[in-house]
């Protein structure tokens, strides 16, 4: 197994199929500017160089050669996390406390909140006490214990639509029903809320509305003015607001995240619980490591007796070495990276794939691509009817998109998260995650396009 950790380019690309990145499926892809005349400007830390994933049990590669068979896909561009190594900060807190053998019971270290603190205090001018705050395995853990304390069994929870697909786990694990409420589309494809038809939404039994923000998958950073309205609006109905915000850290230039807990009505903030967590900021999913906290204590009470945390000691340590300046500075330089990865995918997706559009996302890392015009062009509707017509009795149904999901992994080698699962208004969509070197990214949309300029069947 270990020989699948290699971090050289040259194994990567050996395993992952992408020598000399000429790994255009089908040919007849369009020109595309050089990779390497696309990379950011020389930075302390490398992005660039692709980096080996395979072979290391990880969901966003090795699962999808479990799903779709061996050497299917090339690359994968779906579950959200990076594809970037570690900052140094991290691998170096790590190594110093492997030094020590001995993994017994861990007594939290103050120092940990008061990173926390500190760090939403520097970048974001959140202010509030390490007591106010709870440590969890997670964000999904903390918003069912939340969840649980605020929405009694078989009553309604708010979400705008589309959005993150995991929510919809969490209201199974709280035994909640999901209200949707859709997002409007603008002309040019960005999204914004839409006011009326969420007020309208809510009823005698829906006690809790979860927000996302920067929002996963369209892109938003909600302006205080459409976060202090939707606020206004919950506590006018006594619905309780629960802000993920797992994404802060990630805001495209010229952009502006915005807390809500930063907002100007103190009723409104406390009437909110937040839910962060260095995971995203800093590639650290594996480690189960997240925080919620509140400026109301009858809030944080209530929660409490909902919560359990069963905390890890490496996780600890990883999320403190990555609060440090060393780790700052790392986080920065991925950010402004990202950001032109962002771009540069913004304008081949319009301009070198035809029949799909996307937009610029004001925040995360994540893309989200309209494959209408293409997916009606290949008849995937039509192939999911076939498909589930024929399918064995013990298969599952399939959908449209996981159809066009299909489609791409086969002709494209590629894999993207297949949209249906974000809620209503996720027709014929796709979310693309370019976290990831601009070589690979590159490889992905050069596959994507010659697969749609040179149409297949199934």
């Amino acid at each position: 197994m270990s020989k699948h950790y290699g971090l050289g380019r040259r194994s990567f690309l050996q395993n992952a199929g992408m020598t000399a990145l000429l790994g255009a499926v089908g040919g007849g892809a369009p020109a595309v500017v050089s990779a390497a005349s696309l990379s950011a400007t020389a930075t302390k830390y490398d992005f660039d160089t692709p980096y080996n994933r395979f072979g290391t049990n990880s969901v966003k590669y090795d699962q999808q050669i479990r799903v779709f068979g061996k050497d299917a896909v090339q690359v994968g561009m779906g579950i959200a996390d990076m594809d970037f190594r570690a900052a140094p900060s991290i691998t170096k807190a790590l190594k110093e406390r492997l030094e020590h053998e001995n993994w017994g019971y861990l007594d939290m270290p103050a120092a940990f909140l008061e990173n926390v603190a500190a760090w939403n205090k520097r970048h974001y001018g959140v202010t509030f006490e390490p007591s106010q705050a709870i440590i969890t395995m997670g964000v999904h853990p903390g918003l069912i214990a939340t969840l649980k304390a605020f929405s009694p069994k078989g009553t309604k929870v708010l979400l705008q639509t589309p959005t993150y697909n995991g929510f919809y786990g969490d209201l199974s694990a709280s035994w909640t029903d999901k209200e949707e409420v859709l997002l409007k589309k603008n002309a040019d494809g960005t999204f914004a809320m839409d006011f009326e038809a969420f007020e309208k939404q809510i009823s005698v039994d829906t006690n809790s509305f979860i927000l996302c923000n920067p929002q996963n998958p369209t892109g938003n950073c909600w302006s205080q003015a459409d976060l202090l309205r939707i606020g206004e609006i919950c506590l006018k109905h006594r619905v309780v607001v629960l802000a993920d915000e797992i994404h802060c850290d990630w805001v495209s230039k010229g952009q502006k995240y915005t807390p809500f807990a930063s907002l100007p009505n103190k009723a409104v903030v406390d009437n909110s619980i937040t839910f962060k967590a260095a995971s995203k900021s800093f590639g650290l999913a594996a480690h189960k490591i997240a925080w919620f906290y509140t400026t109301n204590p009858d809030y944080l009470a209530r929660i409490k007796q909902q919560h359990r945390a069963e905390l890890n000691t490496l996780g600890i340590i990883a999320n403190m070495g990555a609060y440090t300046p060393e780790g700052e500075e790392w986080l920065s330089q991925a950010v402004e990276y990202v950001d032109g990865n962002t771009s540069f995918a913004t304008d081949y997706v319009n301009s070198k794939l035809p029949g799909v559009r996307t937009h610029k996302p004001q925040g995360t890392y994540l893309m989200w691509l309209d494959f209408t015009e293409f997916a009606e062009k290949i008849g995937t509707a039509k192939m999911a009817a076939d498909y589930n017509r024929t399918k064995a009795a013990d298969a599952p149904m399939l959908t449209k998109e996981q159809m066009l999901e299909r489609y791409l992994v086969k002709h494209a080698r590629v894999h993207l998260n297949a949209g249906q699962s974000y809620g209503k208004g996720s027709d014929h969509h796709m979310r693309m995650n370019v976290a990831t070197s601009r070589k690979t990214l590159e490889l992905a949309l050069t596959n994507i396009a010659a697969a749609i300029n040179k149409p297949s069947s199934m």
